[in-house]
């Protein structure tokens, strides 16, 4: 009998230092405190202007990069159309569909919102847009973080693929 009144008070005891309160040690060295989200960013970007990046129209802005002046033709270039739309399905396909939102934005239009120089640029540098230019950085925070892949292309092919965008409505 004594025994089990000893047992019982150990286990008692046991049981008392477990369910016991745990304080933990605060590391005072570290701390992660985010300011704001990248759906907050979103939210105010759009609500600050109205509009979301891909939709907003900017005809002044020429981008960051190589391409300072674009001398469109009254007249589309069918020959250089049919170029950049080769190029265009062989390497932008993937992430860019007309008439609709996919992984990046959807090209028609584009030179309703965009200044050439800027198309340019963003197909020729898109890492240095991203970085530097503010509808660029925009435009990636609408879409998930989602960069634009560099496809190595020259200057004669983002102008082709440009006069193709021209075709599109």
């Amino acid at each position: 009998m004594k025994m089990k009144l000893i047992s019982f008070c150990f286990f008692l005891s046991l049981l008392t230092l477990g369910c016991g309160e745990k304080k933990e040690k605060e590391d005072e060295g570290f701390k992660i405190e985010r300011k704001s989200s990248q759906s907050e960013t979103k939210k105010s970007t759009v609500e600050s202007t109205g509009v979301k990046a891909s939709e907003r129209i900017d005809l002044t802005n020429k981008g960051v990069g190589p391409i300072t002046l674009v001398n469109l033709g009254d007249e589309i270039n069918s020959e250089m159309a049919a170029q950049g739309e080769a190029v265009y399905n062989q390497m932008c396909l993937a992430c860019h569909r007309i008439g609709k939102k996919f992984i990046g934005p959807a090209p028609n239009g584009i030179l309703e919102r965009r200044t050439p120089e800027w198309v340019m640029n963003m197909i020729l540098v898109p890492e240095k847009m991203v970085k530097e230019d503010p509808l660029a950085k925009e435009l990636l925070i609408e879409f998930n973080g989602s960069p634009m892949a560099n496809q190595g292309l020259t200057e004669e092919q983002a102008r082709a693929v440009l006069e193709y965008f021209r075709t599109l409505k």
